[in-house]
């Protein structure tokens, strides 16, 4: 067994991280050691040293404040502690409160259950106080959380950001004398994009060959995106009534739910079927329940989990295909498909939700059905 010092504060034993201390010797009488050493759980170089940044910043606040409890300070009975007992700040708790009062107004329950929940993940993980007691070593215990409950970065980049703005509106509108504790977080690389990568077509017709012979819900869900170019939350917030089967050209109706919103004006459109997300719609329209969801393990009057879907069908992905792919990587596939086949631009973007990229592009009502169906027919 080698132990070999990766930087301060971390050691590797094996295949294992540690973190590696020595107690000030002015700070020894308050433990039972002399030295901190525990397993930061991970396998990762960058991760453990990000882990040590995060622990060593805490220890030394910690330490700090014992330091200046046992400090002998002159006339210490005469200082006005007013401040400090009188922290009219808010807490981030009626920060969200003014929030959804101010920003709130016609929005829908998704907008409303993710301020609430980010807010709730904060309060978890380092507990309801006033806005002003936020520091930046909060912001990295909180980001720590996060990934320690298996958030990817992006996720967690979206919930500091939700959590920014609930507290920049406070500051904004009672004018406050404090900072936000949570704007300087410092975010590791994303690692999961290069997982995000298009599967190649003989990967494609191998997962679709396997959702048939599977045939249920999940590989319903699994077929339907991959030849459609749809989101995931756009696939599992169908109805049954947005697809269309009984036409000339059977295809999807995409449109906004209460339960599940769309993320841009484009991506609301009309997609042709064929092939496996065809043989999906079949399978989804024969399944004799009374559910109106096209998906509803997933979906509800309050709600449409893509994320719980996502992480079920990545699972899946990942012991089916020898290389690491999500179910993202059909999107980029999709537009890669269409363009190997030679589809003009504004074609494969209104296929795919994606954003018209100039204002003449946006005149119109696009391409009709059949047009779409014949580029799609050549992928």
């Amino acid at each position: 067994m080698r132990n070999k010092c990766v930087t301060n504060h971390v050691m590797k034993r094996d295949s294992k991280y540690y973190y590696v201390r020595h107690i000030p010797k002015d700070l020894t009488q308050h433990y039972s050691i002399q030295r901190l050493c525990f397993s930061l759980k991970t396998n990762s170089d960058s991760t453990a040293i990000r882990y040590s940044k995060s622990i060593t910043q805490r220890l030394d606040d910690y330490w700090f404040g014992i330091r200046l409890k046992n400090m002998d300070v002159p006339e210490v009975d005469k200082v006005r502690l007013d401040n400090a007992i009188n922290d009219d700040t808010p807490k981030i708790s009626e920060a969200l409160e003014l929030y959804l009062k101010l920003k709130g107004l016609g929005k829908d329950k998704t907008f409303i259950r993710t301020a609430n929940r980010n807010i709730q993940y904060v309060i978890k993980a380092i507990g309801n106080k006033s806005l002003k007691s936020y520091s930046s070593s909060d912001g990295a215990k909180f980001r720590d959380w996060l990934l320690a409950n298996n958030m990817n970065i992006n996720t967690v980049k979206r919930v500091f950001s939700s959590v920014r703005s609930i507290i920049n509106i406070s500051i904004s509108e009672l004018g406050l004398d404090c900072s936000n504790g949570f704007a300087r977080t410092y975010f590791p690389r994303d690692n999961s994009i290069e997982s995000r990568k298009p599967l190649p077509i003989d990967k494609i017709k191998l997962v679709q060959k396997l959702c048939k012979d599977k045939d249920d819900e999940m590989r319903w869900i699994l077929a339907l995106v991959s030849d459609t170019g749809m989101r995931l939350g756009e696939g599992v917030g169908l109805l049954k009534s947005d697809i269309n089967l009984d036409c000339e050209i059977p295809h999807i109706d995409l449109k906004p739910h209460p339960w599940r919103t769309l993320k841009t004006k484009s991506s609301q459109r009309c997609i042709p079927l064929i092939g496996a997300s065809l043989w999906a719609s079949k399978r989804i329209l024969e399944n004799n329940n009374d559910s109106i969801y096209a998906f509803p393990r997933y979906t509800s009057v309050d709600n449409c989990n893509a994320n719980s879907a996502s992480a079920a069908l990545n699972k899946w992905l990942k012991e089916q295909l020898t290389e690491s792919y999500v179910i993202h990587g059909f999107r980029h596939s999709f537009r890669d498909r269409l363009r190997a086949v030679e589809c003009p631009s504004e074609i494969i973007d209104q296929l795919g939700g994606w954003r018209l990229k100039s204002v003449g592009e946006g005149y119109g009502k696009g391409y009709e059905l059949s047009i779409l169906s014949k580029w799609l027919l050549k992928m």
